[in-house]
């Protein structure tokens, strides 16, 4: 008991200390510098010591109001490994002939040299500027003279024409955090959602004032000179400003954890957008603040809803293609296959035509909007009933609030008696109901001509099979020769394709081989490779000679060779973020074993059996002999894409099960 109370005051101290401490950019002391290591997580790389930014919302006679941004940020760097952090990246929106600007300034290295604190100031060779798109860019700064012990600080000012959103605030980081604070300055007449995400939250405070717009208009005499000298008056419009704080004090990392499929979904951090605009005297005007005002707007803009509205490039091509047709189903998988063929993807992901549907089909390229757009046209042609579906891929994020800015993808929907056909022609091995992995992220949101809106679940229900057929020999110096015969379905086929397309077959079997224990692989084929609507079938046979142990006379040997599950994904303690296998799989192995002349059986895993609750996901294992030989069993099946984080425990306590049996070993002995 004292031993908890002694480290709940070092701990309340430390508070205290952060809490009184000045965060001000040129403040930084010797004893900062000299800090080794982190004081409470001893074994971060680096840590943000504070990270303080605003946002507000400043008038000005030409623009309007402008949204502007000030971060200030100092981190300490502690090993090598955190050098990273001496590279910043802060990205800008660019839209036709605006953009954002961003100004670098009080960019410095602090070291301790000789005892005395030796500040090296940023200069413009490490400050770059980046185009990422045509519409986004970047501004990157390398801070100079970089060991182990240095502190750096630096800030940046974004001004920004749209006001339509806010920058996230991130509190977490991959790194601790000791303090971070931010602070929105709000007039009245704008009204922004804003969320709150992960798992620790600010301390708030709100306070109003008053706050003043002053106008000044000039009068000149006219072209006779009535009027007498020009004339300068001003108005001044009063309105109440709404200020509001965050602060968080001693933010933990945030950690990666096995299958997460996007860790930012569950950092600490802030969102904005704007929902609703009231002037005075004026009609409101929503933006967000519900689905439906979401989604008409969205299929309001030029280059979304009448982009679908377009038919005329494409209605002979299309004729033709449809004319062998005559079920939906045919239909949808004709058009997604003619589509695909037609217009290929040039990578950028958004929900909005670039250069439209037209051009992108006569060009033959074509984004994200203007490929599924395009086919969600040809769908509605073709008399079905198809709309598209709002995406935010993966490596966006969760739209976790009525949201225009969130998604950044599209994907069209066939809707039938039966349910939603997701279809998305930007992948050359997706099938209907079959999207690509980056797609696959919770909820997306269908929307309709009549304005009506629904959430569409992205994440798959029916089970993707691996079936493994092997049969092996293992000879009496322990050497293992052996066929596989290996069918994928669905998602596994899917990605089994991609990773066999993407590289030539030598480099594809080396990694193969490498990976499977240096096994050396001969007679390799592939069946169904271009027909994607079937299960694609690798075959091959192989040699190994360090899949056996010979230890005492006796032979050693995992039964299921390189296939064997040897490490458990979940060891941590506990887990706060949810499981994410993408979707439902199976994983079935039938093997034979022959057993070498000589020997005999000593020692065989007995069955096993493991089955979750909520039909979760089940492990079978069951090996018996056949005279010479020896035939084994298994299956490895998960029913959900997505494991809440209450059923961690079972399923980390499943897999432990579950590696504890495969790693068992056959054991041979002479006769």
């Amino acid at each position: 008991m004292k031993i908890k109370i002694f480290s709940l005051t070092i701990l309340l101290l430390f508070i205290s200390k952060a809490a009184a401490q000045e965060f001000k950019l040129g403040k930084v002391s010797i004893e900062e510098i000299k800090e080794k290591k982190h004081s409470i997580d001893t074994a971060a790389v680096a840590a943000i010591l504070y990270k303080k930014g605003n946002s507000r919302l400043d008038y000005n006679q030409n623009d309007g109001f402008v949204l502007t941004t000030e971060v200030e940020t100092r981190i300490k760097i502690y090993k090598k490994e955190g050098y990273d952090y001496a590279n910043q990246t802060i990205n800008y929106s660019i839209s036709g002939n605006s953009k954002e600007s961003i100004q670098i300034s009080d960019a410095n290295t602090f070291n301790l040299v000789n005892g005395k604190i030796e500040k090296t100031k940023l200069k413009s060779d490490g400050i770059f500027d980046q185009l990422v798109h045509k519409f986004l860019g970047r501004k990157k700064i390398t801070m100079p003279n970089i060991v182990e012990g240095s502190v750096i600080e630096f800030k940046y000012t974004v001004k920004s024409p749209y006001v339509s959103w806010m920058r996230d605030w991130n509190f977490q980081y991959a790194i601790p955090v000791n303090h971070s604070e931010f602070t929105t300055y709000i007039p009245e007449y704008y009204v922004y959602n804003v969320m709150q995400k992960g798992y620790v939250f600010p301390k708030v405070s709100k306070d109003r004032k008053s706050s003043s717009i002053i106008f000044t208009s000039k009068e000149r005499p006219d072209a006779r000179g009535n009027g007498g000298a020009t004339s300068f008056s001003q108005d001044k419009i009063d309105y109440f400003e709404d200020k509001t704080t965050y602060i968080i004090d001693n933010v933990p990392a945030i950690k990666e954890e096995s299958h997460v499929n996007n860790i930012d979904n569950y950092r600490a951090a802030l969102s904005y957008e704007l929902s609703v605009v009231k002037w005075p005297d004026t009609p409101i005007k929503s933006y967000s603040s519900d689905w439906n005002s979401v989604v008409k707007t969205i299929y309001d803009y030029d280059d979304f809803g009448p982009e679908l509205n377009k038919t005329g490039y494409f209605e002979e091509d299309v004729k033709t293609v449809l004319a062998a047709t005559n079920t939906p189903e045919e239909k949808i998988a004709v058009l997604l296959s003619y589509v695909k063929s037609r217009v290929k993807w040039d990578e950028y992901q958004s929900y909005t035509c670039d250069k439209g549907v037209k051009k992108a089909y006569q060009e033959k390229i074509g984004n994200c909007a203007e490929i599924n757009l395009m086919l969600t046209a040809m769908l509605r042609y073709a008399g079905l009933t198809a709309n598209p579906v709002l995406v935010s891929t993966r490596s966006n994020g969760i739209p976790l609030f009525p949201n225009r800015t969130a998604f950044n993808y599209v994907i069209a929907a066939v809707e039938t008696p039966n349910g939603n056909i997701l279809l998305d022609a930007t992948d050359k091995f997706s099938t209907p109901n079959i999207l690509p992995l980056r797609a696959l992220n919770w909820n997306g949101r269908l929307i309709r001509k009549d304005g009506t809106s629904e959430e569409v679940d992205l994440m798959p229900k029916k089970v993707s099979g691996d079936n493994v057929f092997m049969n092996y020999t293992i000879d009496p110096e322990g050497k293992v020769t052996g066929k596989t015969r290996r069918q994928y379905t669905d998602y596994n086929a899917m990605v089994t394709r991609d990773n066999i397309s993407s590289l030539k077959e030598e480099e594809y079997l080396e990694k193969l081989e490498n990976r499977n224990n240096k096994i050396e692989i001969s007679e390799y084929s592939k069946t169904n490779e271009k027909d994607i609507l079937l299960p694609i079938i690798e075959t091959y046979s192989f040699t190994g000679t360090n899949l056996c142990e010979l230890i005492g006379g006796k032979i050693y040997v995992n039964p299921m060779l390189f296939f064997t599950e040897d490490k458990n994904p979940f060891k941590q303690e506990v887990r706060e973020y949810p499981v994410d296998f993408s979707y439902p799989f199976a994983d079935k192995y039938n093997i034979t074993i022959q057993i070498p002349e000589g020997f005999a059986v000593e020692t065989l895993p007995a069955p096993a059996a493991i089955t979750m609750e909520d039909n979760l996901g089940i492990f079978k294992f069951n090996i018996a002999t056949n005279g010479n030989s020896l035939q084994l069993l298994v299956l490895h099946q998960i029913n959900e894409a997505i494991v809440s984080a209450e059923k961690y425990e079972m399923l980390k306590e499943y897999y432990k099960a579950m590696v504890a049996k495969e790693t068992e070993k056959i054991v041979l002995k002479r006769i």
